[in-house]
Order: C-alpha cells, then sequence, then structure tokens
C-alpha cells in the first residue's frame, strides 16, 4: 500500500474538501460547517488514507469522557469509517482499524463503534463484540408552561445553551462531559429547532415531538425539579409517552426494553467492556459521532 495517513486534514482546505465529499457520498453529511463554527477541534481526529491529493479512506478517533454515577470513564468511538468505491477491497478500512486500535487501546477505558448491518461480521475480527443497550420510557400528559424555542442561529441562544451545558445532565446515570462541540454538531444541524428554555425549571432541554412521542435527548440545569414534570412541559397536545435519549439516573422509575435500533449495532472493544456489560444503560444518542 503506498497510499499517504494523515491525521491533519482539519487546517488543509483541498483535504477537508474532499474528506467532505467523500462523507456527503458516503452518508450525506458534511463537516464544514462543523469546522467553519470552530466545533472541530483536536477530540475528533481522522485517520485519513490519501492517494494523489484526495481521501480515499477514513476512520476517525472520537475521544470522549463520561461520569457514569461519579466514575469517571474515557472513551474512544470510532466513527466516519468510510472508503471510496474506487478503492475498496484493498484492506484500507482494516489498516486503519488496527492502527487506531494499536495506537489508543491503552489510552482509554473504553473504545467502541456503532455498525450499519453490511458490516456486522467486520468488526468482531478486531476483537469488538456487541453490546446490548436499554433504553427507558414513561406515560406523559402534556402540560402548559414558560418555555422558548431557543434559535441556534442566534449567538446569544448559542452562549445561553454553552452556559447550561456547563452544568451537566443531572438526570442521567452516563452523562458526557467537556464536549459541546459534538453537541453542537447536533444543535446546528438535525437538532437546531429542537432546543428549549424552560424558564420555569432553569434549565435548557433538546426534544423532539413526533406523532404521540416525545424524544428527550438530553436536559442540562440544576437537577432540583420532576423529571416527567419537566418533559411534560415541552410535550404537544398529542404526546403520550416520553422516550429517553439517555439513560435516567433513576430509571427504575420507568419502563425500560432492550434498544433495537434499524442499522445500527453497538461494538464494543472486548476487554474494555466490563463496566457496560449488565449495566443497563446506553450511551446518550447526542454522544454518537
Amino acid at each position: 500500500m503506498n497510499y499517504f495517513l494523515t491525521n491533519s486534514i482539519k487546517e488543509d482546505d483541498a483535504l477537508r474538501r474532499s474528506y467532505n465529499s467523500l462523507a456527503e457520498k458516503t452518508f450525506g453529511l458534511s463537516f464544514e460547517e462543523f469546522y467553519l463554527n470552530g466545533y472541530w477541534t483536536d477530540k475528533y481526529i481522522p485517520y485519513s488514507l490519501i492517494d494523489d491529493g484526495k481521501v480515499i479512506a477514513n476512520a476517525s478517533v472520537n475521544i470522549l469522557k463520561f461520569h457514569d454515577n461519579g466514575q469517571e470513564i474515557r472513551c474512544i468511538q470510532i466513527g466516519t469509517v468510510m472508503t471510496d468505491p474506487d478503492y475498496r477491497n484493498q484492506g484500507l478500512s482494516r489498516y486503519l482499524i488496527e492502527r487506531i486500535i494499536s495506537e489508543w487501546k491503552e489510552k482509554c477505558d473504553t473504545m467502541y463503534l456503532f455498525a450499519n448491518d453490511r458490516v456486522l461480521d467486520f468488526y468482531p475480527k478486531f476483537g469488538f463484540v456487541k453490546a446490548v443497550e436499554y433504553q427507558c420510557s414513561s406515560p406523559i400528559t402534556p402540560t402548559k408552561g414558560h418555555v422558548r424555542k431557543l434559535d441556534m442561529s442566534r449567538a446569544s441562544d448559542r452562549a445561553l445553551l454553552k452556559r447550561y451545558y456547563t452544568k451537566s445532565n443531572p438526570y442521567s446515570a452516563l452523562t458526557m462531559e467537556d464536549n459541546y462541540e459534538l453537541l453542537m454538531f447536533y444543535c446546528s444541524s438535525s437538532m437546531k429547532d429542537c432546543v428549549y428554555f424552560l424558564d420555569d425549571f432553569d434549565a435548557v432541554i433538546i426534544a423532539s415531538n413526533k406523532n404521540e412521542i416525545l424524544t428527550c435527548y438530553d436536559i442540562f440545569g440544576n437537577g432540583d425539579h420532576s423529571l416527567i414534570d419537566m418533559v411534560s412541559k415541552v410535550a404537544e397536545s398529542q404526546i403520550r409517552t416520553v422516550v429517553f435519549g439517555f439513560t435516567p439516573a433513576k430509571h427504575a422509575a420507568f419502563h425500560s426494553q432492550i434498544l433495537e435500533e434499524e442499522d445500527t449495532t453497538l461494538f464494543i472493544l472486548k476487554g474494555k467492556d466490563h463496566w457496560f456489560v449488565n449495566h443497563q444503560v446506553m450511551f446518550p444518542i447526542l454522544s454518537h459521532a
């Protein structure tokens, strides 16, 4: 293999454009706004193979820090695994995954990834094993309150979100810490219309209403109020159920079931999964990179 490996595409305009082109072709997404808004930091490290100035394959390291009931968990999530169709069947993804494992395995408590269905037989070759996540839900009744949808195009509202993010999610058993950038990957794009300020509770909630289900992705505040009381304030009149995108700290009070997502399977590197197995939690949806 005579291709060039680099971790430094972020500041190279030509390579970054090529990276975005491959990401758009593969996943339908671009990291350009993520970069231009200053959210692409050293917590997101692409391992990219280059051929004649073109990104032909990639696997990225996402450095994440979680707290599990007060215990800090240092995680590496592998993502953005992609290969240009003209360069497939050359073992490029294998090379990149092996390189990442060799460089990061001893620097983290857990290494994991989310795989789509067509590669479920690929990742076990590297020692990754399937893991089960559990998701909590509860019946709710919508109630009225002082709720303001934040405008993510306004600097003042982004600053408000950042200020409350530093309070973390006191209702979550497994919280992602110190990664406002990844939060904004969502809140400046697919979740930009899902961010609310709850004046009555002095909190920010990220949630979406669809049909009869409210999905609560995250809550940032002091933790002084009832979780159900808070989510009911952003529920539209037709909502009957709230589904949580994180594991509530008091999850025994909620209905919990195995999380089954279409075309998504969690794999954790064997030997790095001891704290997760039989824990009945989920990685917060907004921590998926």
